[in-house]
């Protein structure tokens, strides 16, 4: 069953050749199993699966209409509201805040008939490309378990990859579901900035924040994105414009397709990266695509730009936290200023002090216009450079990361940490759709993912020209040895 794209899955299960109880126990089955050795999951919610599963049963029971997702199981990061169940977002803070209302996206599942497994692995409210920053646990990569899955949705991505589930959400700032999927062999797509709603969504950065999927084939990204592309009245920057037909409009080519590449950004490539990117260019001319050089160096600061503007919105997002009124209370405090210091110091870890602190300082007077000022006037810029890129192809590809997974622990310098996002904070800077694709293996057998970015709101171009690629290679269809068996209930 695990071989299964939820696509497939739903179509088994709407025939009624399989029914939704046995997919459910199936993937709680394979969860038990494997997950002790990945650390994807944060929470199970086992009871609430089953019984899900049990009323779509009865529902094809009595002829009734089953939704685009009857009977797939869906993982969901712990920084998206269930309501009724713990959301975490990775820290000792909000270890007991129990959300009371619904996000948006997982509202529009449950609607659709999934079954919402449960809870996954994150950096620490989403800061950090490696998820070594959850307060809870490490996740590990399926296809080595001494790498990282990426991050910070590195359990969403872990989830898919070990086929504990066929579907994920994650949330993407600056490359947060784009470069795990890249690590773990699967597809992630970050849709235009609007797209999807974020309400229900714990803010890190509000003005990059984008919920997006991890699925198995670009197929069911789109399917994804049928259901949880609509306009969202709770969320003021939620896109009010029709759903378009993404299911429709995959196409096998990529005839009449101009691909820009910014060859002159790209030629620090590691050699192995370049490679395979490389070849992955050649893919894209066989299958029709004409190949433009694009001027996209304006991207070198594209790092600084970011960190100067995430930790900005972070450090006012978090602000809310305090001890008072959401989370966890220092038992310390005497008085009302050590609630506040007391319950933030031990609550936050490190990396989320560290952002805090940085962007605290760039918002202060005397320094707002240096840093925060200046970083949106360069944000602008390259903004502007992409739609010139944009006005001579119809995409810009590129690597998805500068590097195949690395070993857990082995990055220590926060810079150089930083620097795994040189290519995807791009796309949210510009509010763009980008999706990641697999585009082959390193020498050690580990993922290698190309990236595919398209002007905004033209996420099914994105999805299309992706879905072309994916049938030209058939990478994503791998599994991991380990994880590709069946376990028995």
């Amino acid at each position: 069953m695990h071989r299964h794209s939820a696509t497939e899955l739903t179509a088994l299960f709407t025939k009624g050749e399989i029914s939704a109880e046995e997919i459910a126990k199936n993937t709680l089955a394979r969860i038990e199993h494997f997950d002790k050795d990945v650390g994807a999951f944060l929470a199970v919610h086992s009871d609430r699966m089953l019984k899900k599963a049990e009323q779509l049963d009865q529902k094809r029971k009595s002829g009734e209409k089953l939704g685009a997702l009857a009977g797939v199981p869906i993982a969901i990061k712990d920084n998206i509201h269930i309501n009724g169940t713990v959301t975490t977002c990775g820290s000792k803070f909000l270890s007991n805040y129990k959300a009371v209302f619904d996000a948006t996206v997982t509202r529009l599942l449950e609607e659709e008939g999934a079954l919402l497994v449960g809870k996954t692995n994150l950096d620490e409210f989403a800061m950090g490309s490696s998820t070594e920053n959850s307060a809870y646990q490490k996740t590990r990569n399926p296809w080595d378990l001494t790498c990282t899955p990426g991050g910070s949705s590195g359990g969403s991505s872990a989830a898919v990859a070990a086929r504990l589930c066929p579907l994920s959400l994650g949330s993407d700032t600056g490359g947060s579901i784009r470069q795990p999927a890249s690590f773990t062999g699967i597809v992630g797509f970050k849709p235009s900035y609007g797209r999807v709603s974020r309400y229900g969504l714990v803010a890190f950065a509000s003005s990059l924040d984008q919920i997006g999927p991890f699925t198995t084939t670009v197929t069911d990204a789109a399917l994804m994105m049928q259901v949880i592309g609509r306009g969202c009245d709770k969320d003021s920057t939620s896109i009010h414009a029709k759903t378009p037909d993404y299911l429709g409009s995959l196409s096998p080519s990529m005839k009449g397709l101009k691909i820009g590449i910014p060859w002159h950004f790209l030629e620090q490539l590691n050699e192995e990266v370049k490679q395979n990117f490389l070849a992955s260019v050649e893919i894209c001319k066989k299958l029709g695509a004409e190949i433009i050089d694009v001027d996209l160096d304006i991207l070198s600061h594209s790092i600084a730009v970011y960190y100067v503007l995430a930790t900005a919105e972070a450090s006012t997002n978090l602000a809310r936290f305090d001890g008072v009124r959401y989370g966890v209370r220092s038992p310390k405090a005497t008085n009302l200023e050590e609630v506040y210091e007391l319950s933030r110091q031990d609550g936050f870890g490190p990396e989320v002090k560290n952002r805090i602190l940085l962007g605290t300082y760039v918002l202060s007077s005397g320094y707002k216009d240096a840093y925060y000022k200046k970083a949106q006037q360069v944000r602008t810029l390259i903004i502007e450079k992409f739609k010139t890129a944009f006005t001579g192809c119809n995409l810009v590809m590129m690597p998805t990361s500068p590097f195949p997974a690395f070993t857990l622990g082995e990055i220590q310098d926060p810079l150089q940490m930083y620097l795994q996002d040189i290519y995807t904070i791009g796309a949210n800077l510009i509010g763009a759709p980008a999706i990641s694709i697999p585009s082959g293996f390193s020498h050690k057998n580990m993922p290698l993912g190309v990236q595919l970015i398209g002007p905004y709101m033209h996420d099914k171009e994105v999805l299309s020209a992706a879905f072309a690629f994916e049938k030209a290679t058939g990478f994503g269809t791998k599994i991991p040895a380990a994880f590709d068996k069946e376990i028995s209930q």
